[in-house]
């Protein structure tokens, strides 16, 4: 009877310990616009991610459709099943389309939610609105949080579905209330609240709801820096948080040369929690300001971190200007603001923040590139990446997928490099074609005649836990890892330590935005003027059609100024013109016939030499018959070689 009367006050216990891990549905939107809340541990709980990825290793992710399903029922193609109470957090895909998708919730034979592919991307369709939804750089995404109770199918009715990923949350031992639309109807004001905050154009501290009531102290200081000193911004030996971090400079950040080093200890530790260049920790691409998040950025001027700082005893923070030998570096001044609170860490459910920079040029031949790779417990909640490829061709290395290893087991597997940053289709024009920002994720910068680019993503309510350790890497490269560039990347972390020297020490050449000196323009990729008689059509490239005469000016601009090499590659063909080229008043090459009894591609050729500079990188065909209503002219690509 002893041990019975355990076993049932241990199984009440129990009970009582379950029921009371109640999921909270609006509170898993409201955390979509909840910072404070990142601190703060999650156990018992798992992130993972279905995806359309080439299990084979190969770069077929979706093209062919064959690994974007797990099987076959007679309704249509399963892209999902689900065991177990969760929610799902996110769902991505370039490629929408009007077929029906079906969610079949705990093991219902009717589906609970209906709706057009396309249309939980639309921002138009309850409860999957804008901006928590939607589309740009070439993805459409949804952060919808979507509950089940005890499982959820989800079933594609079209015949074909191609790229796309789906991450989850697997809540053991919780209640949920699984979606219902009439559940989701309950909750549009905190649908409204979020989505309003993610439509800020120009983030702010006060914005978000933790901070409307948080009595927060502010301090500033105006630092100026000359090469080789360091500027304290913030040092205080209370238990407190930092829930504001804000830099003001025009330019005392911008350039090729990113000498200055954003620098935080908290408690004393061994290893700073924060060392890396101003530059990276906001998001800037190749010397310029870029990323303009809801939590980190910068506009105007204005350099911004609403990620909390949360520590235990003391904090110091500090930015270091790094001295370069035989440099005529400048004196650097802007003006750092925090603002914090007297409100020591929850030791027990909170970690504090960690930021590890790496840079690799040329990182080992088949081998990931390292986001992370941490020994111990936390959670993972963001990633900048700048990527420059050593090749003057198309940035075929961003083809390259991102893999996550959560305690020794593989959760997460992605589709592509811009993918992983809610994108899509690199080089195609209104998707992955420049820098653009939206609140969570984004390109940094896209140009395919540096043969470069760049993205950041932000984790809130997916935020990824880990009780042991995680590794995150990406590919560079198609497949095999194999190809050559140069990487750079800031993992954004919670730990109750630095978890050992996760990134690496920015210091000397590892500062510097190493210019490529080859440049590749594809002609049907850039901005085209035409004069005369001339017509172009952008096929294998550019065709230009004369009758009899006319030019085209090619914009070549983005390139550092300097002396080129100008090469051409073109096609021969029974019916070719007859072509000169120039930049602006001056002649790069004589007349060239592209005339020939058979068609051939001509490769490199050598047209000659020229200074371009910002104002001056243009170069113009002129094009006119030749013998025979030979009217023609197909170029395929035209490449520069910078001069020493």
């Amino acid at each position: 009877m002893k041990y019975l009367l355990v076993l049932l006050t241990l199984s009440c216990l129990i009970s009582t310990s379950l029921s009371a891990q109640e999921f909270d549905w609006e509170a898993e939107i409201m955390s979509l616009a909840r910072p404070d809340l990142l601190p703060t541990y999650r156990q018992g709980t798992m992130i993972g991610q279905v995806s359309s990825y080439d299990t084979t290793g190969g770069n077929d992710d979706g093209f062919n459709g064959t690994y974007s399903y797990i099987r076959k029922e007679e309704d249509g193609l399963v892209l999902a099943d689900f065991d177990g109470p969760g929610v799902i957090n996110r769902i991505w895909t370039p490629t929408p389309t009007a077929d029906t998708l079906k969610f079949y919730f705990d093991g219902n034979d009717e589906p609970g939610l209906v709706i057009r592919f396309e249309d939980l991307f639309s921002g138009q369709v309850y409860p999957f609105l804008r901006p928590m939804s939607g589309n740009e750089i070439g993805g459409f995404y949804t952060y919808f949080p979507i509950p089940f109770a005890k499982s959820c199918k989800i079933v594609f009715t079209g015949e074909k579905i191609m790229f796309h990923q789906i991450q989850y949350r697997m809540l053991p031992g919780q209640s949920v209330s699984t979606y219902t639309e009439a559940g989701a109807r309950k909750l549009s004001g905190a649908i409204e609240e979020v989505n309003a905050i993610w439509d800020i154009k120009k983030p702010q501290l006060a914005a978000f709801p933790n901070a409307k009531d948080l009595d927060y102290q502010t301090t500033e200081k105006t630092i100026r820096l000359t090469p080789g000193e360091s500027g304290e911004i913030f040092d205080k030996s209370v238990p407190g948080r930092i829930v504001g971090l804000e830099l003001k400079s025009d330019a005392a950040f911008t350039g090729l040369e990113k000498d200055l080093v954003l620098q935080a200890t908290w408690d004393g530790e061994s290893t700073k929690a924060i060392d890396v260049p101003v530059a990276d920790f906001f998001g800037y691409a190749y010397g310029t300001p870029s990323m303009r998040g809801m939590l980190m950025g910068s506009y105007d001027g204005f350099h911004y971190c609403y990620l909390p700082f949360p520590y235990d005893e003391k904090a110091n923070i500090a930015v270091k200007y790094h001295k370069r030998a035989g440099t005529g570096q400048v004196e650097k001044q802007f003006t750092a603001v925090v603002h914090w609170v007297p409100e020591a860490r929850d030791k027990v459910m909170e970690g504090k923040f960690y930021a590890s920079w790496r840079r690799e040029i040329e990182p080992e031949n088949g081998e990931y590139y390292t986001f992370a790779n941490l020994k111990g417990a936390g959670h993972y909640v963001g990633t900048t990446f700048l990527t420059q490829g050593l090749k003057a061709e198309m940035t075929l290395f961003f083809e390259g997928d991102d893999s996550t290893r959560v305690d020794g087991k593989m959760t997460i597997h992605g589709t592509g490099s811009e993918d992983y940053f809610n994108g899509g289709w690199y080089a195609i024009p209104d998707r992955w074609d420049k820098g653009i920002s939206l609140p969570i994720h984004g390109s940094l910068d896209y140009s395919v005649r540096m043969a470069r680019t760049g993205g950041y993503r932000f984790y809130l309510s997916d935020k990824i836990p880990f009780e042991e350790e995680l590794y995150m890497g990406i590919e560079h490269g198609p497949e095999g890892n194999s190809y050559p560039v140069d990487y750079t990347s800031v993992a954004y972390y919670y730990s109750d330590s630095p978890l050992g020297r996760a990134g690496m020490v920015p210091e000397g050449e590892l500062l510097s935005t190493v210019l490529p000196k080859e440049h590749t323009f594809y002609p049907e990729l850039v901005d085209v003027q035409v004069n005369g008689s001339l017509a172009i059509e952008r096929k294998r490239g550019v065709q230009m059609t004369c009758s009899p005469d006319g030019q085209a000016r090619f914009e070549l601009d983005g390139i550092p100024e300097g002396m080129y090499e100008v090469y051409l590659s073109y096609f021969e063909k029974p019916d070719g013109a007859d072509f000169e080229v120039w930049q602006r008043q001056q002649r790069v090459s004589d007349w060239i016939s592209s005339k020939k009894p058979e068609e051939k591609l001509v490769k490199d050729r050598k047209l000659g030499e020229v200074y371009f500079t910002a104002q001056t990188s243009t170069l113009t065909f002129h094009v006119k018959e030749g013998d025979g209503a030979s009217n023609h002219l197909e170029i395929k690509k035209i490449y520069l070689v910078r001069k020493e």
